[in-house]
């Protein structure tokens, strides 16, 4: 007779081999029914997966341009890492409260009251190791089965993710190439009812650079207060504007007190690799928020929140820097793409990104994206990366040097031609 602990490997090992205890399920199904059913309604970012690919390429010594990937070219500033290094050999490398040390939630609010106009208490502010924090575990405290979540589409992919792994009914919000990648309002009017939960607003946004007008975010607040409708207002690239200043929707009437303004050091300090965003939220959600903190990942890395105050009151010299260089790289990207035959490309008002409208050329996004990368070694992500509709269209990232993108778009040109 087996003992308890040999039933149990006994059992394991006919789950793997595929040898049901009746003998007839398949190895793929036995090998699926381990996961919850909730794993099949969690999306990706795919351009982490056409990075695999195009260095997969390189390794068999094809020559790649990498457009994919949205991370800034540059180093962190000096005087980030060093504020690390001595946090480090100051012995700022122990365990911390889940919202984030106090000191450094401090500093965030001086830093909302300075560049947002808001006035924020420590309570209303968590900080998380990077940004998609920001978008998860909020989403998961607030939002129900059969809850309706509005977000942008063509839009960061980890929106519907979350929507969707949460239970919630994700309903898109068109961000229109006619209205410079924005969305239309009334439609948004049109979409938002009785079950709407929330509503995920990104400005600059990504994938397609646009930016989101005063009026746009008057009328959203005016929505968000008639419907009492909790907005998550993701300005992950407010520092990146090409043209005028950012403006926040959680500056507006009623609504400080339900958004969750989410920001991060990753683009504007070129620290994607840090992991540190930061969000200011009302105090019941901050507090679930925390929560959900304590259980995941107990807190952001200590010596990194040291050195995120120090990119916040250091200098902004290289912020500015980056941008006017980004500002270029733009230049030079939409004015070659729209050179290529089948392409068509807005220039963008924010972040580093073009999404090129395609349609001309008769070929569906993915296709296209393919050929890019094996045709013509540029690595792109097709529209439908993020969302249906994005279908039409490419997104090139152009946080890579200027010779590289003139390399790129001329290896575009030739592959069209």
């Amino acid at each position: 007779m087996l003992t308890p602990e040999c039933r149990r490997i006994v059992v394991w090992n006919r789950l793997w081999v595929g040898i049901g205890m009746d003998g007839q399920e398949s190895i793929e199904r036995r090998r699926e029914s381990m996961f919850a059913e909730r794993m099949n309604r969690l999306g990706t970012e795919t351009a982490f997966e056409v990075l695999a690919k195009a260095r997969a390429l390189e390794a068999q010594g094809r020559d790649i341009v990498h457009l994919e990937i949205g991370e800034p070219d540059f180093d962190t500033p000096d005087n980030i890492r060093q504020s690390a290094v001595d946090a480090i050999w100051a012995g700022r490398t122990h365990y911390g409260p889940s919202a984030g040390l106090m000191e450094v939630r401090e500093a965030i609010c001086e830093h909302f009251a300075k560049d947002r106009g808001i006035q924020y208490s420590p309570d209303e502010i968590v900080l998380t190791p990077g940004g998609k924090p920001i978008i998860f575990l909020p989403i998961l405290a607030l939002v129900d089965h059969g809850d309706e979540v509005i977000y942008p589409n063509p839009g960061y992919p980890i929106y519907e993710s979350a929507i969707n792994f949460a239970g919630g009914k994700a309903v898109p919000l068109m961000y229109n190439e006619e209205r410079d990648f924005r969305f239309d309002i009334a439609e948004l009017e049109e979409k938002i009812g009785p079950q709407t939960k929330m509503l995920i607003i990104n400005s600059p946004e990504n994938p397609t650079g646009g930016v989101l007008e005063e009026s746009d975010l008057k009328r959203i607040a005016e929505l968000a207060v008639e419907n009492d409708v909790i907005v998550l207002s993701d300005e992950v690239y407010s520092k990146m504007i090409y043209d005028g200043e950012h403006h926040t929707v959680a500056a507006y009437p009623g609504m400080k007190e339900r958004t969750i303004l989410m920001d991060a050091h990753s683009k504007t300090y070129a620290m994607t690799g840090w992991r540190l965003g930061y969000a200011a939220m009302p105090k019941p959600i901050a507090e679930k928020f925390t929560k959900l903190n304590t259980n995941v990942y107990s807190h952001a890395t200590t010596f990194v929140q040291i050195a995120g105050v120090e990119a916040l009151k250091g200098p902004q010299d290289k912020v500015r820097e980056m941008l006017a260089i980004f500002k270029k790289r733009r230049d030079a990207i939409v004015d070659g793409l729209n050179d290529v035959k089948g392409f068509s490309c807005l220039k963008p008002k924010g972040a580093f990104y073009v999404f090129p409208n395609i349609t001309e050329t008769g070929m569906p996004s993915q296709e296209l994206a393919d050929r890019m990368l094996n045709d013509a070694g540029v690595a792109c992500l097709s529209g439908t990366c993020f969302g249906s509709n994005g279908e039409g269209y490419l997104r090139f990232s152009y946080a890579n040097s200027l010779e590289n993108i003139e390399k790129a778009v001329e290896n575009i040109r030739k592959n069209m031609a």
